[in-house]
């Protein structure tokens, strides 16, 4: 299809620089590590699970909804229980007051603003020295001594009979609208309330047990950090230990979140205190918290912490019924950016919000995926999978796979626009709309994509480009005398008189809002854009230069075999200096000084090689992660995934 002089850019052979990725539902404990508060060290995210051995005969315990439980007869735990595997992972983000370094947070994040080192992750240097590899991530925030239970087998609890009888409040709202047709799962007892174990079970653990047990933590994140979580076996949800305990954390996170002042950390206690309410079903203050904690997290800038945020309150949607936004987030979370073992969290929920709808394909894609991505053996999620597909066929043998799995378009309803369409009877270009309809009669020489909802097009009985919008309406004249145009991006667009160089910025109204020529420039990405003029640079969306116009090159290089010119979603870039590589940010700071002759952006560190064929690594402060002594790229790749097998991302 025909194009403009001048159109965005991507490096040959390279992939769609948006790969399909579905987010999942957070379960309270996966989301990623989120940075750490400055000048403070974080908690580790895996607490260690012992199996405690279950009393020999459970006393009989009353589910949620009201309805005794039958006893277990024998002496022995009954095979289907309300819970999964037991997890005792991370519930929370990385709490302050740890002095525990741990190679995920380190690695997959930037600091806070106001740390030593602004805007760098801390550094993966190692795999963590206590962290286990047992039990999968937390799902949200509850305090007290982890339940010791078994990490495999059947839990010991007694099976929970029928739903709670609760009413609905505007803190309990169930689904409604066509969505409510196809939630099979919706009738499961957490739906109105959560699932309270009965302290009874708790005291009657062992109390040797207790009594190895280390000091619990008193930081509500750090509380959250060590919960140890249990899952309904038909809902898929957390099991409260104790409910009073949660509100206890929720009001210490309160205190914590008073005096805090700056975005990020607001942002992390907000959407801490939205998981609570969340598990505590006060789904009214767990949306609250939730949008104004995305808002904080928006201000940030910064991909993770903007990621980390949405799937929480996708999370608290996808528990009120609203699937249709919870889905757009967690799939719009998901970002190929973000690192795999994150990458896979937000498949493993998105495919339980798909299980509340009865989208049973699209489901078991979702956990498939998850499991891909963690390319090194993962235990817990392995159990966790094995609860959710269980769950999965039980409800399949009663009604079937439900609705086809949804395209990625259409779970982010992507508005589509009109589409070239090239007219054989009169040789000319014109558009059509998504279903083939002519939308737009076929009057042009030339014309391209729409973008931005305006496209540049080009009479045949003149040399220079017009704007239309999508119904074909003039937004810039021909007259205006652009023989060289890009496509619009971020509401601006290059444009150059003589198609060769002096290229200038305008908005859709034809003003010029950067006057400036350059020789040559690509299109804005999140606000800032790559520009020529000498050497390589890049300017914000004002004409600001924010990187002086100083290297050779600049185009970025992905571990997913992508190339991206200019800055990447995460703000970052590959910069060539004299055939030496380094790596910018988007306010243009020099991260990784150019003296690599080759350089790759990885989602936790940068791959570095030698020019004679050996790879390293370095994380994201430019230190030494791995010997560059690997043969290929890939075996880095590998080694990172081995270092951080023991992490667990937290939503």
């Amino acid at each position: 299809m025909p194009t403009g002089p001048v159109a965005d850019r991507t490096h040959a052979g390279s992939r769609p620089e948006t790969t399909p990725t579905t987010p999942t539902t957070p379960s309270a404990r996966e989301v990623a590590p989120e940075p750490a508060e400055p000048g403070t060290a974080t908690a580790p995210e895996d607490g260690a699970t012992r199996p405690a051995e279950p009393p020999a005969s459970p006393p009989p315990t009353e589910p949620s909804g009201g309805t005794p439980a039958e006893p277990p007869t024998g002496g022995t735990t009954p095979a289907t229980t309300p819970g999964g595997p037991t997890v005792d992972r991370a519930a929370a983000e990385p709490a302050p007051p740890s002095t525990v370094d741990t190679p995920n947070d380190a690695a997959a994040q930037p600091a806070d603003p106001g740390a030593a080192d602004p805007g760098a992750a801390r550094p993966i240097s190692a795999p963590p020295a206590d962290s286990p590899t047992s039990g999968p991530p937390a799902d949200s925030a509850t305090t007290g001594p982890p339940a010791e239970s078994p990490t495999s087998g059947p839990p010991a609890d007694s099976p929970v009979s029928g739903p709670p009888a609760v009413e609905a409040s505007p803190d309990t709202v169930l689904p409604t609208g066509p969505a409510a047709g196809a939630a099979t799962a919706l009738s499961a007892p957490t739906m109105l309330t959560p699932i309270i174990r009965p302290r009874s079970e708790k005291d009657a653990e062992p109390a040797a047990e207790e009594a190895e047990a280390t000091p619990p933590p008193t930081d509500p994140e750090q509380v959250l950090a060590s919960y140890q979580w249990r899952f309904h076996h038909e809902t898929l949800r957390e099991l409260v230990e104790d409910p009073d305990e949660l509100r206890a954390i929720r009001d210490r996170l309160t205190e914590k979140l008073e005096p805090a002042k700056d975005n990020a950390t607001r942002a992390r206690l907000l959407s801490l205190r939205a998981v609570v309410s969340r598990i505590l079903g006060d789904l009214g203050k767990a949306l609250a918290d939730g949008k104004l904690a995305l808002g904080h997290a928006e201000a940030t800038g910064q991909l993770r912490r903007i990621a980390i945020a949405q799937a929480r309150l996708a999370h608290v949607l996808q528990w009120r019924g609203d699937f249709t936004e919870a889905d757009r987030l967690f799939e719009e979370a998901n970002s190929s950016e973000l690192p795999d073992r994150l990458r896979a969290t937000m498949h493993e929920h998105a495919g339980r919000s798909c299980y509340d709808q009865g989208r049973y394909m699209e489901a078991c894609n979702h956990f498939e995926k998850a499991l891909e991505l963690r390319k090194v053996e993962d235990p817990d999620l392995i159990a966790r999978t094995e609860l959710a597909l269980d769950a999965v066929f039980s409800k399949v043998a009663q009604n079937g796979w439900g609705p086809y799995p949804r395209e990625r378009d259409e779970i982010l309803q992507v508005h589509r626009p009109p589409v070239p369409k090239f007219s054989e009877k009169v040789q000319r270009w014109g558009y059509a709309d998504p279903d083939g309809k002519l939308a737009i009669a076929p009057s042009y020489a030339d014309v391209q994509p729409f973008h931005d909802g305006a496209a540049w097009v080009r009479r045949p009985d003149t040399r220079t480009w017009e704007l239309i919008d999508e119904s074909g309406g003039l937004l810039i004249k021909a007259s205006s005398g652009y023989l060289g145009v890009g496509s619009f991006s971020d509401g601006l667009a290059w444009v150059s008189r003589d198609g060769n160089g002096a290229w200038l910025a305008i908005d859709k109204s034809n003003k010029v809002v950067i006057p400036a020529g350059f020789e040559d420039v690509r299109p804005f990405r999140r606000g800032v854009a790559a520009v020529r003029r000498g050497g390589w640079g890049a300017v914000d969306r004002t004409g600001r230069v924010v990187l002086p116009t100083r290297y050779t090159g600049f185009t970025t290089a992905l571990t997913d075999g992508r190339y991206v010119d200019g800055f990447t979603d995460e703000g970052l870039a590959i910069v060539d200096l004299g055939g030496r590589k380094g790596v910018v940010d988007r306010s243009g700071q020099v991260l990784i000084p150019p003296a690599h002759p080759a350089l790759v952006i990885h989602p936790v560190a940068f791959l570095v090689g030698n020019g004679s064929g050996q790879w390293g690594a370095l994380d994201r402060r430019g230190e030494l992660l791995i010997e560059m002594a690997h043969p290929s790229r890939n075996d880095v790749i590998e080694e990172i995934d081995r270092l951080l097998a023991d992490t667990k991302p937290v939503l």
